[in-house]
């Protein structure tokens, strides 16, 4: 894979593009962003992302509210190497939410976001900290993810 091979970043028109840095022990014994470094980069910016908008977990389920979800689905691609430390974006978006889940779209990105390295989707389940069992998004939190839902043209 080359950069020239990479996807071209769409226009920011929705979304939000949120700054990551990778460090020197990021990157594996090529000198490549570790595969297992990608998901790590996208679970900081939305932690960012959503920290930034008063959500938060504190080591308490409990309070823990809207940050007590799971992982139900991760998928990735990757377009190109990152073959060096330095800064970098990820761009983030909803592409659905639901009632209990919802899936988010993720590009890891140059930190201007015009190339793209990887790409990829997860879905989350909002559950429930007595019984891990799914349950509703908070009113709040649905609020500010509609503000990050990717249009449908």
């Amino acid at each position: 894979m080359t950069a020239e091979a990479s996807l071209a970043a769409p226009t920011l028109g929705y979304g939000r593009l949120v700054p990551v840095t990778v460090h020197f022990d990021d990157l594996d014994a090529l000198g490549l962003l570790h595969n297992a470094r990608y998901p790590v980069m996208v679970e900081r910016a939305w932690t960012t992302l959503w920290n930034g908008h008063g959500f938060g977990f504190e080591g308490d389920w409990e309070a823990a509210g809207d940050f007590c979800n799971a992982v139900k689905e991760l998928r990735i691609s990757y377009d190109a190497p990152v073959d060096r430390p330095g800064g970098y974006a990820v761009h983030l978006w909803l592409e659905r939410l639901g009632n209990t889940g919802l899936t988010y779209g993720f590009r890891f990105c140059s930190a201007d976001g015009a190339l793209t390295y990887a790409q990829g989707t997860r879905v989350l389940v909002r559950l429930e900290a007595g019984t891990l069992r799914p349950t509703p998004w908070s009113d709040r939190f649905r609020a500010v993810g509609r503000e990050l839902l990717r249009a449908r043209g």
